[in-house]
């Protein structure tokens, strides 16, 4: 299996100024490295430049400048380089599919976050040993950083990354070969629904609450977000109250991200230790959460009819509060590592089918919470049938693959 670990970083105050200096200098060589593509591009006959161009320069780059980019590795300069080649893969997939194509920008100091060595040991070495019963990382040109350790690594080290989240710096390690830890057998079988009232429902009837991390938090980001607002938007220097109130915008949005995290993480740990096999919905949460296309008024040049833009995106916004892809994701690791299944099955129709007699109809689910068939006349709750119908489909994938 492949697995990601992700440790925090306790650097001294010379450690923490050379990491800072590590993510300008690879930003510049990303930075520059775009700026000669887009040179190319437009002032020597529409001439693309690839990987391979730039990265043979790297050794030139060093010799010229030996302060900014002599000093670090030469990997993970090589791995900038494949960031921005990646980029502009993506940005011509997009074309070709007729998407938004979103060019490749150019990125702050504040916002490259980043740097990837892409075998241990050549540039970052992950010590497995350690010494003096400290664990820690070493970086060339930084040296050897204390690492918290909170669980052990397995399997082998592949890559190693140095990450900063607002103030606080972390080292993630790519592994493959991480054996797996089976768990023992329940003989249950369950499915759930995934949803905004609550968080999911399950094919027991049982209801997991939704913690609606973003909506109990949203008076103080929202007054954060007003205050860092009264700022000028564009100044030459910004100013040390215009800094403290990005970053407390920043912690209360990263503080709303742990929260997800450790919500996401603890329920789907319970789900796998209960349950062998665990069935839901593919859920396309790009395409629910996309805003409703304008209206055009046909007896108006440049009006717009109402499209009920205003409640979707409040139901967007739940749905985003909730976090149903990453969630699912992490269901599904835990689920490999511990050897149990996850079943993911078609979503169509699961909340307007009968559990009991099949009659699929609109007309079936009168409110948000009922479900009343207009066959039959079964009456339940509506998040329970989807489950139900969700567990019936697993089924029949679980008996076409016996």
């Amino acid at each position: 299996m492949l697995r990601a670990y992700k440790f925090l970083l306790r650097p001294t105050a010379g450690q923490e100024v050379a990491l800072r200096s590590m993510l300008s200098d690879h930003c510049s060589l990303y930075n520059g490295a775009l700026q000669e593509r887009r040179g190319a591009y437009r002032h020597t006959s529409k001439t693309s430049v690839k990987y391979g161009d730039q990265s043979a320069q790297l050794k030139e780059i060093r010799a010229v400048d030996p302060e900014r980019q002599g000093r670090w590795s030469f990997s993970s300069q090589q791995a900038t380089l494949r960031r921005l080649d990646r980029a502009f893969a993506a940005f011509f997939r997009r074309v070709k599919a007729g998407q938004t194509p979103g060019y490749p920008r150019f990125k702050g100091v504040g916002h490259f976050d980043m740097v990837t060595f892409p075998k241990d040991g050549d540039g970052c070495r992950w010590d497995s040993t350690p010494h003096d019963a400290q664990t820690r990382v070493r970086v060339q040109g930084v040296g050897h950083v204390r690492v918290h350790q909170h669980r052990p690594v397995r399997g082998r080290v592949k890559t190693v990354s140095i990450k900063r989240e607002g103030r606080r710096w972390y080292v993630v390690l790519a592994c493959d070969e991480v054996p797996t830890e089976p768990l023992p057998r329940t003989g249950s079988i369950v499915a759930i629904d995934m949803g905004t009232v609550h968080f999911f429902t399950d094919s027991n009837g049982a209801h997991k609450e939704n913690p609606r991390f973003l909506e109990s938090m949203a008076a103080e980001l929202a007054a954060a977000q007003q205050h860092l607002a009264t700022f000028p938007q564009r100044t030459r220097r910004r100013t040390k109250k215009h800094r403290a109130a990005a970053r407390k915008v920043a912690g209360l949005n990263a503080k709303i991200r742990r929260q997800r995290l450790d919500h996401h993480h603890k329920t789907a740990l319970a789900l796998v230790r209960e349950h062998d096999v665990i069935g839901h919905e593919k859920l396309n949460t790009a395409g629910m959460t996309k805003s409703p296309a304008p209206k055009p008024d046909p007896g108006q040049t440049g009006g717009f009819l109402p499209n009920g833009a205003t409640a979707k995106a409040g139901l967007n916004r739940s749905i985003l509060d909730a976090g149903w892809g990453i969630f699912l994701g992490i269901l599904a690791q835990k689920a490999e590592s511990a050897a149990r299944r996850v079943i993911p099955v078609n979503a169509r129709n699961t909340s307007r089918t009968c559990p009991k007699c099949g009659h699929v109809a609109k007309e079936n689910r009168t409110t948000q919470a009922k479900f009343e068939c207009v066959s039959c006349g079964f009456v339940a709750n509506a998040d329970h049938v989807g489950a139900l119908n969700v567990l019936s489909r697993a089924g029949l994938v679980l008996c076409a693959d016996a």
